[in-house]
């Protein structure tokens, strides 16, 4: 293990007393299976945006520290808490048994899903964002109080995950209280 340098060290330290300051939305972010690490630290960035309380990361997505996921998110995996659990739904499951009331949404094309814009999000919430090509398992989705889809209107029919997650996550923030 390299031994850290005195500015590494006084940066480390800061990086920590400001997340301490920062309050956290009730908000948690499950990734099912999410493998591109660029993606994974771009998700980071986007947990910071919304002082998200937590990210979850799932399967056989790459944790932090890892220097792809560590340049995506602009250190930003120094400050937001991440955990990371084995399947979506060993995540799903531990969260609706720790967080009551939580509402739990995915954003996945399904027969089941609704615009995104069309649904009322209450607090807390997790959502849920799967592989960059299989999308969210189907076992998650079973758990899953709700699916949410962002409409297309080209050739096209999906977006980035992480596109996606930002999209569906500043609807989300207009119903938070100040």
């Amino acid at each position: 293990m390299r031994k850290l340098k005195p500015i590494e060290l006084r940066v480390m330290k800061v990086a920590e007393e400001e997340r301490k300051k920062v309050k956290r939305n009730p908000v948690y972010v499950i990734l099912d299976n999410v493998l591109d690490t660029y993606n994974i630290g771009a998700i980071f960035r986007l947990a910071d945006a919304v002082a998200a309380e937590r990210v979850i990361l799932c399967g056989g997505a790459e944790t932090p520290p890892n220097h792809r996921i560590k340049k995506a998110s602009i250190n930003t995996t120094e400050w937001v808490p991440w955990e990371y659990a084995s399947t979506a739904v060993e995540a799903i499951s531990n969260i609706k048994f720790q967080i009551s009331n939580v509402q739990v949404i995915a954003v996945e094309q399904d027969a089941r899903s609704v615009p995104y814009d069309k649904v009322e999000y209450s607090f807390p919430i997790a959502l849920v964002v799967g592989h960059e090509t299989d999308g969210v398992s189907k076992e998650a989705l079973d758990l899953c109080d709700q699916i949410v889809e962002i409409p297309m209107w080209g050739v096209n029919t999906s977006l980035n995950v992480m596109v996606s997650l930002g999209i569906v996550l500043f609807e989300v923030m207009k119903y938070q209280k100040s």
